[in-house]
């Protein structure tokens, strides 16, 4: 088994090992992971944080041992960026750009230098909001998960990832954790909605806001308002999502 580490601001991890390929999920900056299959290009791994695999550059990451990924697994610190956009640097004081929410507590292991503002330790579920607002007004990006392209699942990823908590990847694998609620009156600030379509996939999901509001991504991050039958776009006067399940993740 061979392992690697994110050492760039945002890498794309795609379906195939293609260019032109899908993009599944982001890589950002920290991210470690196992490489389940090494080709001449292209990688496929499994990433530590979510289990999300895929394909990516064998240039846009680094090779790490067994020993240094155990470091970084089992490293109880956490610290994710919490600015836009922040920098490290290099042993050859070259600056590298990492955006919100990338993971600086195995820094050390790649030989590089952060100096900026981070969150660390588990957040409580009051700060969830304050932080879902800094993706507002983000573009929306299938696979994305900074502020400058994101999607719906990687939206509630990151903002509990920053805080702490610990997301799979999609909105289907999200909505087996947590516990249910049985009313929407139940739930508090934080919590997440998931939606539906017609063949009852879930294939959406936004965090619950006070007063019947809920954040999430469709076309860009945006605060919509909720209630029994989904998310009602007051822009449209049309429900844009049907409202399967809300669970209480912490």
């Amino acid at each position: 088994m061979q392992y690697g580490i994110c050492h760039l601001s945002i890498v794309p991890v795609r379906a195939i090992a293609d260019d032109v390929s899908e993009m599944v999920t982001q890589l950002l900056y920290g991210d470690h992971f196992k490489v389940l299959e090494h080709r001449k290009h292209w990688s496929r791994i499994r990433i530590a944080f979510d289990a999300t695999e895929g394909w990516v550059s064998n240039n846009q990451f680094l090779f790490i041992s067994e020993e240094v990924y155990q470091q970084a697994h089992t490293n109880p610190d956490i610290k994710n960026t919490a600015d836009l956009v922040s920098f490290v640097s290099t042993e050859s004081d070259i600056l590298i750009p990492i955006v919100l929410g990338s993971t600086i507590q195995n820094i050390d292991l790649v030989s590089h230098h952060f100096e900026g503002n981070f969150i660390g330790g588990i957040k409580e579920k009051s700060t969830l909001l304050d932080t879902a607002l800094l993706y507002l007004n983000t573009p929306y990006l299938w696979g994305g998960k900074t502020p400058f392209g994101i999607d719906a699942s990687g939206l509630t990823q990151m903002v509990y990832k920053i805080n702490g908590h610990q997301l799979l990847r999609t909105a289907a694998q999200q909505s087996t954790q947590g516990e249910p609620l049985s009313f929407i009156e139940e739930s508090e600030a934080g919590d997440l909605a998931f939606f539906d379509n017609n063949d009852g996939v879930i294939d959406h999901v936004g965090i619950i806001m006070q007063n019947n509001y809920v954040i999430h991504a469709q076309g860009k991050v945006r605060i919509d308002r909720i209630d029994h039958t989904g998310i009602f776009n007051t822009e449209t006067r049309s429900y844009t999502h049907q409202l399967r399940v809300i669970k209480k993740i912490i």
